[in-house]
């Protein structure tokens, strides 16, 4: 029995070794870096913990987000066409959401939009597509108002411009 329970330690210690091993190999190859051998393990014991700390459990797990409606669209897409650098943002299919909790009064959202690049103009002829170019992600700060939910413009990050094909 005792002999049993050995091996099997030893086939537990033998697996999370050959683990390691192949994650400070993958490192340096992806990195070309020695990797940092201290500050690998604390992140690895750090992402346990977090599965078995109940205070934190929110964290470590991952939520759909919650559609949100807010108030001030049309000022978010001015922001959104000011710092994403397009020529029009599509208010209508502006999507926002967030992963806190709706109850709160100040919240993070995630706003996704389409954009439109500058009419383009073909030889001599221009034309104008009312297909989108661009889709804008970004973050910012939404608090509850009198009248609802409205995101600060001023708060507004852009994550993301890809241009679509």
């Amino acid at each position: 029995m005792a002999n049993k329970v050995v091996r099997i330690i030893l086939i537990i210690v033998l697996f999370i070794a050959f683990f390691e091993i192949g994650l400070f190999s993958s490192y340096t190859i992806v990195t070309a870096e020695a990797p940092n051998i201290q500050g690998l393990i604390d992140l690895q014991i750090d992402k346990i913990t977090t599965f078995f700390n109940p205070e934190t459990v929110n964290e470590a797990l991952i939520k759909d987000p919650t559609p949100v409606n807010i108030t001030n669209k049309k000022d978010v897409a001015m922001k959104l066409e000011e710092l994403s650098k397009v020529d029009g943002v599509n208010v209508e299919s502006m999507n926002i959401s967030t992963r806190d909790d709706t109850s709160n009064k100040n919240l993070t959202v995630s706003i996704e939009a389409l954009g439109y690049a500058s009419p383009n103009s073909t030889s001599g002829q221009i034309v104008i597509s009312q297909d989108p170019s661009y889709k804008i992600i970004a973050v910012g700060d939404a608090t509850f108002r009198g009248n609802g939910l409205m995101v600060n413009p001023n708060s507004i990050t852009i994550t993301s411009v890809l241009k679509l094909y």
